[in-house]
């Protein structure tokens, strides 16, 4: 693989975790259903899973940023099997809504474990060196991922303060703290 066909890949998951992220966003907004503490935390491990593309794009492919990719997505799906594994008893109705017919936990499950294969096919069958030379140039499409993923950051830490406040988050959040608590 190129390492411009790797910095187009790395801007197509940065698109697919600024979709995931605005799809939380719009069912927090749309449908007032706030985010728990283990949501956030998933949130953070997507904003995680975004730094090795990130790297990738501004210095060009490199196995540590694909390691950095594994980590966060560890660390999500340890986060969001956590939250399934709380509500696995026969007759709890989970926290939040559906999407398709499971709970936004477990499909950040299904993401994170995705986006562990997709890192180790990678690593196991396109093999990059670090510090390869230059990194390749970048166009509009890979800036605007970029970009598009530190928008949502942005808007998440805005919420996330209006939520919380400047203390703990509440383990069952039905109002901004800032706005009405």
């Amino acid at each position: 693989m190129s390492p411009r066909q790797a910095v187009t890949l790395n801007a197509l998951a940065l698109y697919a975790i600024s979709a995931v992220l605005l799809v939380a966003f719009y069912w927090q907004l749309t449908y007032d259903e706030l985010p728990c503490p283990l949501c956030l935390l998933q949130r953070v491990a997507f904003v995680a899973l975004a730094v090795g593309p990130i790297l990738t794009i501004r210095h060009g492919p490199s196995p540590h940023h694909l390691g950095l990719v594994v980590i966060a997505a560890v660390l999500g799906a340890v986060i969001s099997s956590r939250q399934v594994l709380l509500h696995i008893l026969p007759g709890d109705p989970g926290y939040g809504s559906t999407l398709l017919g499971l709970h936004f936990y477990s499909w950040a499950f299904v993401a994170f474990a995705g986006a562990l294969i997709a890192a180790g096919v990678m690593l196991v069958f396109f093999p990059l060196k670090a510090g390869e030379g230059k990194p390749p140039a970048t166009g509009l499409i890979e800036h605007a991922a970029v970009w598009l993923v530190m928008g949502l950051v942005a808007l998440n830490a805005f919420s996330v303060l209006l939520e919380c406040g400047f203390s703990a988050c509440p383990a069952n959040p039905v109002q901004y703290q800032l706005l009405g608590g």
